[in-house]
């Protein structure tokens, strides 16, 4: 046992502890000294010295790290990957402009000081600069702080111990409250809107339902596993891993007058990716834009419409997989057809029809783009999704008429919006995407992604172009129309799971051998 070694409780030691002190807790460290200054175990003077010292020596040991490290960071080769020199300097630039005053508002804003110190120093604002500004704001802290405690005890209400019990909380966590809650109202009042609809649910609240029917299909149809055997020429049946690219080249080779193509990029150097981008583009005749995306992913994860090189070279510098080059579909219209047919039966079904709607917002010349999309009812529900998408665009005003497409991607997680599209079923269409599927040797359920021109044309089952086919594990995306009751989409996907175990348990009657369960897990 190490013996009791008694703290020197001298003004020269108590002044270290607070100033040591603030490196961990700032406000605590002030509160500290101020209680001590009342207690008459500290002079006043030297805690408010120690406080403020501490506060402003740890403010400029944070710029110093963002000067030196963080900015040999930002600028090393692995950071120029995702950051570019134009970006860093349209940084550099804002900061410059209005870093002052945000560093002056980060005093008031816990949480904020750290990144917003150490991207002061990454961003090269002037030293001499940081110091007074940081140095008059502590000051300025440390004193309003000091000058509460003096003055409270003369108000009768907070006299004798209430001034602690009372302040210390008040100032510790007052800054904190008040600067955050109008934040935490807005955010709680979004989600209260945003989940009184059931489609823009999280998948950990939607499915659990779905998982509950899957398993009772499991025990119905004898096989957990029954679903990865729906589609016998896919991998897994397309209930995940499956590769776009192969079922992609098998439509290419039955029905390439409907077909969108596509061509893969392997894994490698970004500059051999590129080079064998932009020869597969000459050979193919494939202008700007088109598209890239994932050959293995799911949602419209990391779709994206390429306009030039240089966001095909970026593109390629941050997806490291097999990624697909695929001909862009210009038509403005796009559909998901839900398709199933039965182990020897001559004819499928479309099962349903979902009608897909890209929103748009349109500039007037005063909002910026963020405004625009915060005004819209149903689009400032997933606000977050679309300004992710176009970081350029922040702080940018529209000009007045100029109408931006939000979404390109036909997902309803990416923001795309989904109506039932029944009236669009004829039996023209039917036969048309019976005949391409019964084209595809071992494909029975699944989805087809599909753009036009034409609702006329469609129905006749002419001009249109697949620009993907997902497997066993697609939904009948019709579901996500907003006039649907959520009992209403639970019943369509019971009765779409079930063709899927059907389906499967007659493949696997026909010999057709579906993985373990560990090989499923």
């Amino acid at each position: 046992m190490f013996p009791h070694l008694p703290f020197p409780e001298t003004q020269t030691t108590l002044a270290l502890s607070i100033f040591l002190f603030t490196f961990a807790y700032e406000d605590g460290a002030t509160l500290l000294a101020v209680t001590l200054g009342a207690a008459g175990r500290l002079d006043a003077r030297l805690g408010f010295a120690s406080a403020f010292l501490g506060i402003w020596i740890g403010d400029m040991g944070l710029y110093a790290l963002g000067s030196s490290f963080g900015r040999r960071a930002a600028t090393s080769r692995w950071s120029r990957r995702f950051v570019s020199n134009e970006s860093l300097a349209k940084a550099e630039a804002w900061f410059q402009k209005r870093g002052p005053l945000t560093i002056v508002m980060s005093r008031f804003l816990p949480g904020s000081r750290l990144p917003l110190y150490v991207a002061a120093g990454v961003l090269k604002l002037p030293a001499k600069l940081f110091s007074m500004i940081t140095g008059i704001c502590s000051a300025i802290w440390v004193g309003v702080i000091f000058g509460i405690w003096h003055v409270a005890p003369r108000i009768p209400f907070l006299a004798g111990r209430k001034t602690s019990w009372i302040l210390v909380p008040v100032l510790l966590l007052g800054p904190a409250i008040l600067s955050s809650a109008p934040h935490t109202l807005k955010r709680v009042l979004l989600l209260l809107r945003k989940y009184r609809r059931w489609e823009f649910w999280p998948a950990w609240m939607f499915y659990p339902p779905v998982a509950a029917m899957c398993a009772w299909l499991s025990v119905r149809y004898r096989g957990v596993s029954l679903p990865t055997i729906a589609n016998p020429a896919f991998r897994n049946g397309g209930m995940v891993g499956e590769s776009k690219i192969e079922i992609l080249r098998a439509l290419m080779n039955t029905s390439p007058e409907a077909v969108a193509d596509g061509y893969l990029i392997a894994t490698g150097e970004p500059a051999q990716r590129l080079e064998n981008l932009e020869r597969i583009r000459q050979e193919q005749g494939i202008g700007c834009p088109f598209v890239l995306k994932p050959n293995v992913g799911q949602r419209g994860a990391g779709f994206k419409l390429i306009f030039t090189p240089a966001q095909a070279d970026q593109y390629l510098s941050q997806v490291k997989s097999d990624i697909i080059l695929q001909r862009y579909v210009r038509d403005e219209k796009e559909i998901g057809v839900f398709y199933y047919r039965f182990p020897g039966k001559r004819r499928g079904e479309i099962f349903g029809l979902t009608e897909k709607s890209f929103p748009t917002v349109t500039g007037d010349g005063v909002s910026t783009f963020e405004e625009l999309v915060q005004a819209d009812n149903r689009a400032s529900l997933i606000a977050s999704t679309y300004i992710g998408r176009f970081p350029e665009l922040v702080g940018h005003v529209l000009p007045a008429g100029e109408h931006l497409r939000l979404v390109e991607a036909g997902n309803h997680c990416q923001g795309c919006i989904f109506r039932d599209g029944d009236h669009l079923i004829s039996d023209a269409l039917r036969d048309r995407i019976d005949e391409i599927s019964r084209a595809l040797p071992g494909f029975f359920v699944g989805r087809y992604d599909i753009r036009y021109s034409s609702d006329e044309e469609l129905r006749r089952g002419k001009n249109f172009k697949i620009i993907e086919l997902n497997g066993a594990a697609s939904e009948a995306t019709n579901i996500y129309d907003e006039r649907n009751s959520l009992l209403s989409a639970y019943r369509t996907l019971y009765r779409q799971w079930e063709l899927v175990y059907k389906i499967g348990r007659a493949n696997r009657d026909l010999g057709h051998k579906p993985p373990s369960l560990l090989e499923f897990l």
